[in-house]
């Protein structure tokens, strides 16, 4: 099992940047998918981006495709979520999450681990 501790949001002018990092711990992170998902005040929390255990298969929706980069070291338990040209809309609390398995997913059901989350405010 592992947990998870997000850091890095915080308050960014539209068109600015931020890095989230998700920090894990146990011995067996490199075993897990690892996903970012946002909740916005009254509404549903929906899928970010996600990326497989070892790196190499990387999921975005479509509202952050071209914007958003994930990545992760699994030297340093750590995912991150590098975020570009940020609008007001991407203003939510933004989770990561982990699941014992090598593929990720977008479905927030699929991961039993979560972080407690980290606010990015984006003003116009």
């Amino acid at each position: 099992q592992v947990q998870l501790v997000e850091s890095g949001g915080g308050l960014v002018q539209a068109g600015g940047s931020l890095r989230l990092s998700c920090a894990a711990s146990g011995r067996t992170f490199t075993t897990y998918a690892v996903g970012w998902f946002r909740q916005a005040p009254g509404k549903e929390r929906e899928f970010v981006s996600a990326i497989s255990s070892g790196g190499t298969i990387k999921y975005y929706a479509d509202s952050v495709k071209g914007r958003f980069t994930i990545s992760r070291d699994n030297a340093k338990n750590t995912v991150y979520l590098q975020m570009n040209s940020l609008k007001p809309e991407d203003t939510a609390v933004y989770y990561c999450a982990a699941r014992p398995y090598a593929l990720a997913s977008s479905t927030p059901n699929d991961y039993a681990t979560w972080g407690q989350g980290t606010q990015v405010t984006v003003s116009s």
